[in-house]
Formats: C-alpha cells, sequence, structure tokens
C-alpha cells in the first residue's frame, strides 16, 4: 500500500495520483488479458491506496485495480473515496462494476484521472462516468 502525509495532500495533485495508479500498473497479475491497470486512490483520511488488477483462470474471480485500491481504502478504516486515478497503456477508463463501487464510497463530483502510462491523463468526475447512479439514496428508508 502506499500512502502519502495528508497535509500532502491539502490540493489534489492530480499528476502524483496518476504516477501512483502507473506504478500500481507494473504490479498487475494479468497472464489471461495482458492487459495491466493500475489504480490509486485518496481517501478521507489523507492517504493514498493502490491496487492492480488481479486475473484469475476462473474468469469471474478477476478482481479490478479499481476495486482493489478501494476496498483496501475501506479495509484501513477510510469511509469515503475523494479521487481516483486509473491508468492503463491506451487510457482505458473503469468497467461498470467498478463505477458502481466508486459510487458508494464517493460523490458524484468525485474527480477521476483516467491515465496512460505515459503520464498523461483525462479528468472526468464520477457522475460523467456513472450518470443516474445508483446509491443508497435510492433505497427504502428502514
Amino acid at each position: 500500500m502506499s500512502t502519502t502525509n495528508s497535509q500532502e495532500y491539502t490540493q489534489l495533485n492530480a499528476e502524483q495520483l496518476t504516477a501512483q495508479a502507473i506504478a500500481a500498473l507494473k504490479r498487475a497479475y494479468v497472464p489471461y488479458s495482458g492487459y495491466p491497470v493500475g489504480a490509486a486512490v485518496l481517501a478521507d483520511d489523507g492517504r493514498v491506496y493502490t491496487g492492480c488488477n488481479v486475473e484469475n483462470a476462473v474468469y469471474p474471480l478477476t478482481i479490478c485495480a479499481e476495486r482493489v485500491a478501494i476496498t483496501k481504502a475501506i479495509s484501513e478504516g477510510a469511509q469515503h473515496i475523494l479521487a481516483l486515478a486509473v491508468a492503463t497503456v491506451n487510457g482505458g477508463t473503469p468497467c461498470g462494476a467498478c463505477r458502481q463501487v466508486m459510487q458508494e464510497f464517493g460523490t458524484p463530483a468525485m474527480p477521476v484521472f483516467i491515465a496512460r502510462t505515459d503520464g498523461s491523463y483525462r479528468q472526468r468526475t464520477l457522475e460523467e462516468l456513472l450518470p443516474e447512479g445508483f446509491s443508497a439514496a435510492d433505497l427504502p428508508e428502514k
């Protein structure tokens, strides 16, 4: 897990977050697809958590980099994700399952940096990636 002092992130630094996602991509386990993905999330505890995709011969058991990073953050005590960077060779965006997990722990305005391994990136919001997303607010009150 990569960590960063929360004082260093008083302002979001997209370049640092994408650089950590690119570094995480290098640890991906992708013997089947050959498509490595890295992710880094800035959590509300001020720490950055990284993840890479981990494939499995039973394909549905594969886990995406974004979900690895988010579950690491939550399992370490963070409660919300403030920003996410994802890195691939060609600048691919998060899959639908990852977007839904991002919805659970982020906000519609959360910045998502979609990076290529050369360091270039584009920025979107979670709402742009998951318009009209379903969340706990859509569930009936208990």
